[in-house]
């Protein structure tokens, strides 16, 4: 059988549900769902239903879209549906056994050990060793007419992320850390998904390499000498049976914890820069709210007093979700909507496509912070139609502590800076692989 080629399952539901393969041979639909793919699965649904078959990135799949399908996915109340396997196509060489890509009891197992890093008594002085790091970060900003906004927020929190997660700071790897997991991260859609030299598969591949020597040549001196942080929680950690994790589990943990701790803040708050640019009334409501605290540093029981603070991220993340494409892999067959799916098929749910159906909500495109105000909670016409951190049991694990790294963060900026863009400004997103402004989100930066 030729690679990717059809098998007896994707036959099977090719002949029994809606869809269609795309234009190009092998790579299908590839290009409308890497560079569209809000508007390409949008004009699918309108044309085949919440349910359909296509082929993108060389392998054929069904999509499903609507809060109920995101429900019967995540709820996976049969166990029908694997995260490693669907994951595992995308970015198990690089990202692989982190917690977003194990099943079932295994993943409980781990999930268990590390809840502890992420509750409350955890999240406090995460705070408290974040708040300075964050002054330290945006005081080296430059204000400007070219500030380019991701470039500053993706060190800022990987600064962040490493000295709290791992007890350190980076120093002069910085650079070569940073890279790694952006290759990492690339590698993910590549449409050569071979080692050829140049390529980011091959870039993926070796950056993984880094990483796992970065992390691995820490793990004796941790064990040995632990501190507060996640890093030596990981190396001390035991269930109620005295069961640790071993070495590699420890390194594999940290690589996708530090990329996911720091790339889905730095897209939220990118996002939430770029709304803020454009609708500078919400910067001032914000700004005021962080203002009548009459503090520098905010705590953590100072989290629910920024309210404007909340809607913007939420209607941030719901604009441009961190995690656009969620897929998994049936391991039986699932039936829905009067569809049969049979096992062995992928499956991919969207947050951001289920965050633009104008079924679900009013006026999607619009930047409408209030619509997850109390007196609207438009978000909660379904619990899963807004999902920007997943749901179920892989719902994500650091959640809390994204909210409350974005919230300090901009408690800060909004304090000592205010930033615009042209009116006639639209920023281009890149969404081949996260998504992020492709021009790197170029503002004014001025002083308050």
């Amino acid at each position: 059988m030729l690679p990717f080629a059809p098998t007896a399952a994707v036959r099977q539901l090719q002949q029994s549900m809606p869809g269609d393969a795309g234009i190009l041979p092998f790579f299908g639909r590839s290009f409308d769902f890497l560079y569209d793919p809000i508007g390409a699965m949008l004009a699918m649904r309108e044309q085949y239903g919440d349910v359909f078959w296509t082929q993108s990135l060389g392998i054929h799949g069904v999509f499903m879209i609507s809060p109920e399908a995101n429900q019967l996915v995540l709820r996976n109340e049969e166990n029908a549906f694997s995260n490693h396997l669907g994951w595992d196509f995308f970015i198990g060489k690089f990202f692989k056994r982190g917690i977003m890509l194990l099943d079932f009891e295994e993943h409980r197992f781990h999930r268990g050990i590390m809840q502890a890093a992420f509750k409350k008594p955890a999240l406090v002085r995460y705070l408290s060793g974040m708040n300075p790091a964050i002054r330290q970060g945006i005081a080296r900003w430059q204000p400007g007419p070219d500030f380019k906004v991701l470039l500053h927020l993706k060190k800022l929190t990987l600064d962040i992320a490493t000295e709290i997660f791992m007890g350190e700071k980076l120093g002069p790897e910085a650079d070569r850390v940073t890279r790694a997991f952006i290759d990492c991260v690339l590698a993910g859609t590549a449409l050569v998904r071979y080692p050829v030299p140049g390529g980011r598969w091959y870039r993926g591949l070796k950056a993984r390499a880094v990483l796992e020597e970065f992390f691995r040549s820490r793990v004796a001196a941790k064990r040995a000498h632990p501190g507060d942080d996640l890093f030596s929680r990981l190396c001390l950690a035991e269930d109620e049976n005295g069961q640790k994790f071993t070495d590699d589990d420890v390194v594999n943990h940290m690589i996708f914890v530090m990329m996911a701790a720091h790339d889905t803040s730095t897209i939220t708050l990118t996002a939430m820069f770029y709304y803020l640019a454009k609708h500078p009334e919400w910067q001032e409501k914000i700004r005021a709210e962080s203002l009548a605290l009459g503090k520098e540093f905010i705590d953590h029981e100072d989290l629910p007093k920024l309210n404007a603070a909340d809607m913007v991220m939420k209607e941030s993340m719901r604009l441009l979700a961190p995690v656009h494409g969620i897929p998994r892999k049936t391991v039986k067959e699932v039936h829905f909507k009067g569809f049969t799916i049979p096992a062995d098929t992928y499956v991919i749910i969207s947050p951001i496509v289920t965050h633009h159906l104008a079924d679900w909500w009013r006026d999607p495109e619009k930047f409408d912070p209030e619509r997850f105000s109390k007196e609207r909670n438009e978000h909660k016409k379904h619990m899963y139609q807004y999902l920007p951190f997943g749901g179920g049991a892989h719902m994500c694990i650091g959640l809390h502590f994204a909210e409350m790294q974005v919230k300090a963060i901009l408690h800060q900026v909004v304090l000592k800076y205010r930033w615009s863009v042209p009116k006639d400004y639209v920023m281009p997103v890149n969404f081949t692989s996260l998504p992020t402004p492709a021009d790197k989100l170029p503002v004014r930066l001025e002083r308050v």
